[in-house]
């Protein structure tokens, strides 16, 4: 369970390390990518489930800003296959009650539901991926300040600001515990499960009172509910934002509009 913990805790300070890097991507104003990656998420999400064609060049959108930030597209595609048993969940339903047939290739039928149920498997994996390369090209307290300069209230994004740094606490908490679990239990492996219960909540009193300490040490700095911009002044919305921003908005109007993977298909098919 240790390493497991030590493993997370890795993850994590990587993330943070990715995105502090000085590509073309991280260059850019968290606000700009942002709204990018919800214009990305509104228009593939838009798609009709039938038209499964069409949502596999929205794949474009986090490969392409992958490239921008130097991020391996392969680790973007291998964390976000987490999400695939709650989509597939979601999705599954469709298989048994949608049996109309959709097409044929030789003497399989391929139904309604296998398309839609793909559909559903694509865009929650297209989400999540978009989501991955906006926090490895952003970071996560430059996109909370990004949100909260936008407009959005400062108690949701300091809430959600605090959740990300709270994990930090609860995975050290937990890491300790399993330490001094290990040195009282002699190689044991396996515990009863009321003491299972005893270590959640005593994992639980030790990370609240951590973090009552946190917030008076905050409040004792002159915290007063909104995220700082930190060391340096908020970036500046620059030309090459503005850029980012319109060409990605061009693109993905134009992509959900004409619909050009629809089309080529009628084309091939006349």
């Amino acid at each position: 369970m240790r390493e497991r913990l030590t493993r997370a805790l890795c993850r994590m300070d990587a993330v943070e390390l990715s995105s502090r890097a000085d590509t073309p991507l991280h260059r850019l104003d968290a606000r700009a990518k942002l709204l990018a990656t919800l214009l990305f998420l509104v228009a593939m999400l838009s798609v009709p489930l039938a038209q499964l064609s069409e949502l596999l060049l929205y794949a474009l959108f986090p490969l392409l800003c992958a490239a921008m930030g130097g991020i391996r597209y392969g680790d973007i595609v291998r964390q976000s296959l987490v999400v695939l048993p709650f989509v597939a969940l979601i999705g599954i339903f469709n298989l048994f009650y949608d049996r109309e047939a959709a097409f044929r290739i030789g003497t399989l039928t391929v139904t309604t539901g296998s398309v839609s149920f793909l559909s559903i498997l694509l865009r929650g994996l297209l989400s999540m991926q978009a989501l991955l390369v906006l926090i490895l090209g952003t970071g996560f307290y430059p996109l909370c300040r990004g949100m909260q300069r936008l407009g959005i209230p400062a108690l949701f994004t300091a809430q959600l600001l605090f959740v990300y740094r709270y994990t930090y606490v609860l995975i050290e908490e937990a890491g300790r515990m399993s330490m001094a679990r290990d040195a009282r239990s002699f190689g044991r492996r396996t515990y009863p499960l009321p003491l299972w219960g005893e270590l959640i909540g005593q994992l639980l009193l030790r990370t609240l009172r951590r973090a009552e300490a946190i917030g008076r040490a905050m409040a004792a700095r002159g915290f007063s509910g909104r995220i700082p911009d930190g060391l340096r002044a908020p970036d500046r919305w620059q030309p090459r934002d503005t850029a980012f921003l319109l060409g990605w908005t061009l693109a993905l109007t134009l992509l959900r509009l004409l619909r050009p993977a629809e089309r080529f298909s009628d084309w091939i098919t006349y």
